[in-house]
């Protein structure tokens, strides 16, 4: 690299370590200045002011993580169609074609895990 291209990202490598100093300043300040009584009852897990129940290792449905993945794939493809409707008038008819093509794919995956059952709970 040349001198130019280190002096063009020399403010964003300064804005690092001024963040990741301010992080870790605060946190080693925090931990100097911060009360350090453990007790049984601060150490015991939180959760939204309910008492704990069991064990928190219990197994769940591989279902659940199926329809989670499956939600959280189709969610970003949707978020993938965005900048191609913001261009939709530069992009043209070859735009428009690979548009189809995309969410002819979609369309595949979609029916492939409807055919898959996939998304029924039993």
């Amino acid at each position: 690299m040349n001198d130019q291209a280190v002096s063009d990202f020399l403010p964003i490598f300064l804005m690092f370590i001024i963040a990741a100093g301010f992080v870790g300043g605060t946190m080693w300040i925090t931990h100097l200045l911060g009360p350090k009584r453990a007790t049984a009852v601060k150490d015991e897990s939180f959760e939204c002011g309910i008492e704990s129940v069991g064990n928190a290792r219990s197994p769940f449905s591989i279902k659940y993580f199926l329809v989670a993945i499956l939600f959280v794939l189709f969610d970003i493809e949707v978020i993938f169609m965005y900048p191609w409707a913001v261009n939709f008038r530069q992009l043209g008819v070859s735009g428009l074609i690979e548009m189809f093509i995309f969410i002819a794919l979609l369309l595949i995956g979609f029916f492939f895990i409807i055919k898959k059952k996939a998304l029924q709970w039993e």
